[in-house]
């Protein structure tokens, strides 16, 4: 199944959740934590960085390829490169936001080229507190996980509406982290600003899924 709209917004691009993994697929689960944080994958890495002058959208639009503006719409400049594979987000401001990059290196690559795009073009550009706002990140823990009793017990942190939602929902408050727990094993995890920070939700929430394993 696909991620509902308001879901696609929060992790920056739809990632497919299957309902059923087909019997040939299943391996075996990971032997504990550390083995679980090694099959971690990026799926998308939002960042920003301030350009540290005013801009000119309509110019910006006009004489670049690959790039849309209809302030209408959205009042930013979406531009695509392909190499690494990433859209900016361009506002008047100067604040650029660099999304779709599978991992930071890639989105700092992305916001050079960006922002030497733009230098071209004759706007005065710095390259100013480049960030990383969020990853989103996903995992495999191969073994069914009881979603209804999870929530029960750590319903303050935990939020599941199977009828809206498949996923049980838990807000990690160190690191902050959003994971979004579904019962066939897989995680889905964002607001991530670092690598450290996935692997240490995981490592906090492995043992307490595998206390809620499905015989």
């Amino acid at each position: 199944m696909e991620l509902d709209s308001p879901l696609k917004q929060i992790l920056g691009s739809p990632l497919k959740i299957p309902q059923q993994i087909p019997t040939s697929s299943i391996q075996q689960a990971p032997s504990g934590p550390q083995e679980a944080i090694n099959s971690i994958k990026i799926q998308n890495c939002v960042a920003s960085v301030s350009l540290g002058c005013e801009l000119n959208l309509q110019m910006i639009n006009y004489r670049t390829r690959n790039s849309e503006y209809n302030p209408q719409r959205f009042h930013g400049v979406v531009m695509r490169i392909r190499e690494p594979r990433c859209t900016a987000l361009i506002f008047r401001s100067g604040k650029l936001v660099c999304t779709g990059a599978r991992n930071e290196g890639d989105a700092h690559l992305a916001a050079r080229k960006f922002a030497r795009i733009i230098q071209k073009l004759g706007h005065d550009v710095k390259f100013i507190d480049f960030k990383v706002q969020n990853l989103v990140a996903t995992v495999d823990l191969r073994f069914p996980i009881r979603l209804e009793n999870l929530n029960q017990v750590h319903g303050q942190f935990s939020s599941y509406e199977p009828e809206l939602f498949p996923g049980l929902i838990y807000r990690m408050v160190r690191p902050r982290v959003v994971l979004l727990i579904f019962v066939n094993g897989k995680i889905v995890f964002t607001g991530a600003k670092s690598n450290q920070d996935i692997a240490e939700s995981l490592e906090n929430i492995y043992p307490i899924l595998q206390s809620f394993k499905k015989n």
